[in-house]
């Protein structure tokens, strides 16, 4: 008897009554059919369907991604954030069912005459809401979007800490290339200062072009401990990324031999609302502001409680339990808001003025998401085409400084225009690294702008 009252209380709670305040659909956002400089790649599959070490062969980069992933400090808080919404999705939730309590209690009376001992036993103390209006579900509701909001929240994390350490590892390839050009342009100056200086003891040159030398060795010698400084900050930072303390990072294959994939594609933009995590996360918000609606909607309406008892008394011990001693009581009760100087009504004014800005934020972030991949592709287009140029320029610069050596070694040229060759040559070799690393470093903001790496 006493089971199938609660069975009858719960379902009659999960059953009855329809939620008020709006059911969420998912805004219509106009997508284009294609991202903006993609119209080429419009029909293959998206960078972001590529897993991350998939992406980037190099298996260092690796070890330090799977490393990152594990002890990344933004990480592990936005793991712990998820946990903190799941267990507040099962607090609330916790709330739609009948709370039941058990408790027991004994009283000794003794007087001159006679002494008694009463004994209760409550087997089950009742409390449950019936949930008409839906007041219950639809905070369940908004509590289980804001867990997976923090879910999407995470995995943004994710998609983040993968560019990061992969761009920081990019940086430091690079400057790991401008430090051998420094250092392999220091030794030619040298060399060539020593030759000059030879030249002026035996009357073939000037104090003038020795003073020109040493400009040239002094210029690529003061680069070297600037690049040695940039090399160990950006350890640094691949050290906080990975969650540990400065140290020397180790390095695997050098910036020239990256592997890159044959095409970059971003795919149908229409997709990106499905598989950015920033995106996916602005609409649970969404759903979660909508779901308020309904919760300060129920305010309106009477709430209804329900409490019972269920037990056995006694005023003998010894038949506490024996005896026909069962007792159960079984009280509604109703609330009804009369009066609260127009409370509801803002409350249904703020939660509705909430859902506006939510669904503000979920168009803006996707339209941001669409200029965010348009630039990237747009950037790793021209970025190759700069490249391509770049190496152009480096190997005429190599075959213009070899000349004007040649030429004034043998007495038909004059120094500066060997000093001017050279240092336009060392200006273009560290233009040219600093441009494959921007061509990597395009590539890894594609793929994050398109959502890649959380997979």
């Amino acid at each position: 008897m006493r089971t199938q009252m609660i069975a009858t209380l719960v379902t009659a709670g999960l059953v009855s009554g329809c939620a008020v305040g709006p059911n969420y659909a998912r805004p219509e956002v106009p997508t284009p059919a294609a991202f903006r400089a993609d119209i080429a790649h419009a029909d293959l599959a998206s960078l972001a369907d590529v897993k991350w070490f998939e992406l980037f062969k190099d298996q260092r980069l690796q070890e330090m991604i799977r490393t990152a992933l594990v002890q990344n400090f933004d990480l592990r808080d936005a793991v712990v954030r998820v946990e903190l919404a799941r267990a507040n999705l099962g607090i609330t939730r916790a709330d739609q069912f009948p709370t039941i309590e058990a408790s027991a209690g004994l009283t000794a009376q003794r007087s001159a005459s006679q002494s008694r001992t009463f004994g209760t036993v409550a087997s089950d103390l009742l409390s449950f809401e019936i949930d008409v209006w839906g007041r219950l579900r639809r905070a369940t509701e908004a509590a289980r979007a804001d867990l997976l909001a923090s879910d999407n929240f995470r995995k943004a994390v994710i998609t983040t800490l993968v560019s990061d350490v992969a761009s920081a590892y990019f940086n430091l390839l690079e400057l790991d290339m401008e430090l051998a050009i420094a250092r392999r342009t220091l030794q030619l100056r040298e060399d060539s200062l020593t030759i000059i200086r030879n030249r002026e003891r035996g009357g073939l040159g000037t104090l003038l072009e020795v003073r020109q030398g040493e400009q040239l060795v002094h210029a690529a010698a003061q680069i070297i401990p600037d690049v040695e400084r940039l090399i160990e900050q950006t350890e640094n930072q691949i050290s906080l990324l990975l969650g540990g303390s400065p140290t020397t990072m180790g390095r695997g294959v050098s910036l020239i031999d990256q592997e890159q994939p044959p095409a970059v594609p971003g795919g149908v933009p229409s997709a990106l609302l499905d598989r950015r995590p920033d995106i996916l996360a602005a609409e649970q918000n969404l759903v979660a502001a909508n779901a308020m609606i309904g919760v300060v909607k129920a305010a309106y309406f009477p709430r209804i409680s329900l409490t019972g008892f269920l037990g056995v008394q006694s005023d003998a011990l010894s038949s506490l339990f024996s005896g026909p001693a069962r007792i159960w009581q079984f009280v509604p009760q109703v609330t009804q808001p009369v009066f609260n100087a127009g409370r509801l009504r803002s409350n249904v004014r703020l939660a509705t003025a909430q859902q506006e800005l939510a669904l503000i934020e979920y168009q803006r972030v996707i339209q941001t998401a669409f200029r965010e991949v348009s630039d990237s592709l747009i950037q790793y287009q021209k970025v190759r085409e700069i490249r391509a140029q770049q190496e152009l320029l480096v190997a005429t610069l190599q075959e213009r400084s070899r000349l004007s050596y040649v030429r004034y070694h043998g007495g038909i040229d004059t120094l500066l225009n060997a000093l001017d060759a050279d240092r336009d040559l060392f200006d273009a070799e560290l233009r040219l690294a600093q441009t494959r690393r921007n061509e990597l470093l395009a590539m890894v903001q594609l793929y994050r702008a398109l959502g890649g790496g959380w997979q």
